[in-house]
């Protein structure tokens, strides 16, 4: 394995620099897409050249591009029919001993250890010296396209995946929009738009609401509205209660995030349960960034808050929390929350402001309705958004394992020997 490794990939590859195209034959609706550095992350591009041209230059759906300049980022086009402007390079296998598919995975990590070691003056710059003495793989070409294949299949859901979360989010912006100006009616459909049924809504601070809506401030709804202590670094601990903080808040949902969590063992003054966290409890960010929203789950068991985050005990008799944190997370109390803060001042919400802020509160029954919809989206969102995690995981560790050869799938083509040889 040692000759192999010693052994670079130049022979067995082919480099093509790309060439400066004049920019006379410059189109934009004639002749063939020109690749610039800039179009190799979408697969597309602004400019065409009409003209003639070496056909060394012409690329084609699955061809390994990279920019020399700037980032180097290994690239597999997919636009079609397209020339080779300058500072891009095409890569091609040009010997048996590698498999086209497996050299793009190769390449990936390998030029990226090339752009950390660049030193950086102005803008980085790619020699073609540095890719052509990348070392062999260790691995010959029948497992190399084994192995070209699993990490195409998992890179192919990981796009599936999160084409599902962009469309997930695009239902939500929409179903978010309208469930929290039109609602719900007692039948479980949408009222009709303002502009369709205007007898239906009324002016409010808050925009055109449905009729049978309020507006009233946190806290008319409110048992209480406090902030966390400060000082409370003395009481970390590597277990104990949960002490949420603004990272453990997103814009992304009212869930709370726990990738990054913090244990305290607080006092047992008044102090240290003045804000100890009650299921429903409402949290919004107060510092930096501001009017981030959570809500406090059923079962979260003991946890405060530091005093970055102020805390709203609605009353639960009257209101769904989940609704209210919907609401204060959606659009229109943002855009509200976002003009309370002085922008001349240190960013920051105070206590009397959070009390003053304002939200629609519909019937009871109508508030359950919209906070279940919006919270069946934020779930699909989220487990998607986890399973996309899970597959970007796996396939780090598979490409870090497979195209090392550290982890061998001489198995499986033992495996599709024998298969083909019963059959």
């Amino acid at each position: 394995m040692s000759d192999e490794l010693s052994r670079p990939i130049g022979q067995d590859i082919k480099v093509v620099s790309g060439f400066a195209f004049s920019s006379t034959g410059f189109s934009q609706l004639e002749g063939l897409p020109l690749i610039r550095i800039r179009d190799l992350a979408s697969s597309s591009t602004e400019v065409r050249f009409k003209g003639r041209f070496d056909p060394a230059y012409l690329v084609t759906n699955g061809d390994i591009l990279i920019g020399m300049d700037g980032d180097f980022e290994v690239h597999r086009w997919s636009g079609g029919a397209a020339l080779l402007n300058q500072r891009v390079c095409k890569i091609e296998a040009a010997s048996d001993s590698i498999d086209q598919r497996f050299l793009y995975w190769y390449l990936k990590p390998h030029v990226a250890t090339i752009h950390r070691r660049t030193p950086q003056t102005t803008v980085r710059h790619l020699s073609t010296k540095d890719v052509v003495a990348i070392p062999m793989p260790s691995i010959n070409s029948d497992e190399q396209r084994i192995v070209g294949k699993i990490i195409d299949t998992l890179d192919t859901a990981i796009n599936e995946t999160e084409a599902i979360i962009a469309k997930l989010r695009a239902v939500k912006q929409g179903l978010q929009h309208d469930l929290l100006t039109r609602g719900i009616t007692a039948n479980g459909e949408q009222r009709p738009a303002q502009a369709e049924a205007p007898h239906l809504y009324k002016v409010s601070p808050l925009g055109w609401i449905p009729k049978e809506w309020d507006v009233v401030t946190l806290e008319s709804l409110s048992k209480t509205v406090t902030s966390g202590s400060r000082d409370w670094a003395r009481f970390y601990a590597d277990s104990g209660a949960l002490f949420v903080r603004i990272g453990n808040l997103t814009r992304e949902h009212i869930n709370f995030r726990y990738e990054s969590t913090i244990y305290v063992r607080p006092p047992r003054n008044a102090d240290g349960q003045r804000t100890r966290l009650e299921s429903g409890d409402i949290l919004i960010s107060i510092t930096a960034d501001l009017g981030i929203v959570g809500v406090v789950p059923d079962g979260l068991g003991e946890a405060y808050i530091n005093q970055h985050i102020a805390l709203v005990r609605p009353d639960l008799d009257v209101v769904n929390s989940r609704f209210i944190g919907h609401y204060l997370a959606g659009p229109i109390a943002q855009t509200y929350i976002s003009k309370l803060n002085d922008a001349g001042a240190k960013a920051g919400l105070n206590l009397p402001t959070i009390r003053g802020l304002v939200t629609a509160k519909p019937l009871r029954a109508e508030q359950d309705l919209i906070a279940t919809r919006l919270d069946e989206i934020d779930n699909r969102l989220q487990n998607a958004t986890s399973e996309s995690g899970k597959l970007r995981e796996l396939k780090a560790g598979l490409m870090d394992d497979l195209l090392t050869g550290r982890v061998r799938v001489t198995p499986l083509l033992a495996e599709a020997a024998q298969q083909k040889g019963s059959a």
